[in-house]
């Protein structure tokens, strides 16, 4: 079993956040034969670039006698050695309670879970198969259960690293970010109806604190605390045949100390989204998959012996709306997009989900509610 150790001195970030839709990064030949150099893997037989995650982020599928692995290169901002050391011993420790994640392999000469080389961080880990979410009640059902034996099995783990304790709740920066967005936009999409897009940020805004102030009514502060996945969606997961069971946990890059309901929430938000089926993303539905919603909090509550209390029920909606609106402010304002996609359009699609989220917030505790 690797050994999740840092070197001493934390590093520290590699500039900004770069522009990934424009320019994805790629490890470099001689940069590759490096880093494998430290591990031991025997003979390669296939090399392959895999484009899935995040661009910033060049992974690479490896192929040996001894089996598929995964290079993955931190991406900027996502790199500092204790946080990664943290996210790893997460990983480890949820494999020794077999929890399904993807194994790390250690490096070959101290076996160390990172390799830290020319100011960046490598890790490698065993390629785990399986199929992405396919929306069947099965797989959500098997999410919320995955989520909640997640939360039991971390409840008495203690990590020699202080936790981040970052949060989508009540953000600081929401609105230096809003303020960002126009000029951001405009750089990418000379077209957009400036006026229209001051209107849209200015709603979410709005909404934004007014979903923040719901919350620490309900009483946030005071919720039963642990340690968190932190970015629990359908991508993060992969599913083993018709039985819909989860088969493997990836990304643990946003792990932190928080209240469990800030998991649970992101979590019935990322599964319950509806989506456009063209190039525009405000076109699609502005409507959640109530069903989703419902078995992925069925799963969860079921499986963690019915743990959620009416206060948490009752804030459901308004978390979603605050991860909603922070998740989606925060590329556009770095890069006028999110993903691929325009961030006028996106801005849309989300004012139109939060149009109708805020005044179904009683449907939707309703849903969670019928879980019992």
């Amino acid at each position: 079993m690797p050994t999740a150790q840092p070197l001493p001195e934390p590093m520290p970030h590699i500039g900004p956040i770069l522009d990934d839709r424009v320019r994805p990064m790629r490890f470099d030949p001689l940069e590759l034969a490096k880093v494998l150099s430290h591990y031991d893997l025997g003979v390669l037989e296939q090399l392959r670039t895999y484009s899935r995650g995040s661009p910033r982020a060049p992974k690479v599928r490896i192929r040996t006698r001894q089996g598929d692995f995964l290079l993955k290169r931190r991406a900027p901002g996502r790199d500092d050695p204790y946080r990664v050391a943290f996210a790893q011993g997460l990983q480890l420790y949820l494999a020794q309670h077999g929890y399904p994640v993807a194994g790390i392999v250690g490096t070959r000469d101290d076996n160390n879970s990172m390799l830290q080389l020319n100011g960046r961080i490598y890790e490698l880990f065993r390629f785990m198969p399986g199929i992405r979410y396919d929306s069947s009640t099965a797989s959500t059902e098997s999410s919320g259960q995955a989520l909640a034996t997640l939360h039991r099995l971390l409840v008495d783990y203690q990590s020699p690293y202080d936790p981040p304790h970052s949060s989508y709740h009540a953000a600081a920066a929401i609105d230096a970010k809003l303020a960002r967005i126009p000029e951001a936009v405009a750089a990418r999409e000379p077209q957009a109806d400036q006026q229209a897009l001051g209107r849209t940020c200015e709603f979410l805004r709005g909404a934004y604190h007014e979903a923040a102030a719901h919350v620490d009514r309900a009483g946030f502060r005071s919720w039963r605390r642990g340690i968190i996945h932190g970015d629990w969606h359908p991508g993060n997961l992969l599913f083993a045949g018709p039985a819909g069971e989860v088969s493997a946990v990836l990304d643990f890059d946003s792990a932190r100390l928080e209240p469990l309901m800030a998991d649970v929430a992101n979590a019935a938000l990322q599964f319950s989204m509806t989506w456009a089926t063209g190039e525009d993303p405000a076109a699609g539905p502005c409507d959640l998959d109530l069903d989703r919603l419902h078995r992925l909090m069925r799963g969860y509550d079921h499986s963690s012996g019915n743990t959620i209390d009416r206060d948490e029920l009752a804030a459901l909606p308004w978390l979603m709306t605050e991860a909603l609106v922070l998740e989606s402010v925060i590329p556009i304002a770095a890069t006028g997009m999110f993903g691929r996609l325009s961030g006028s359009g996106f801005l849309r699609m989300v004012e139109s989900k939060v149009q109708w989220i805020m005044p179904r917030a009683e449907t939707l505790i309703r849903c969670a509610r019928d879980i019992r």
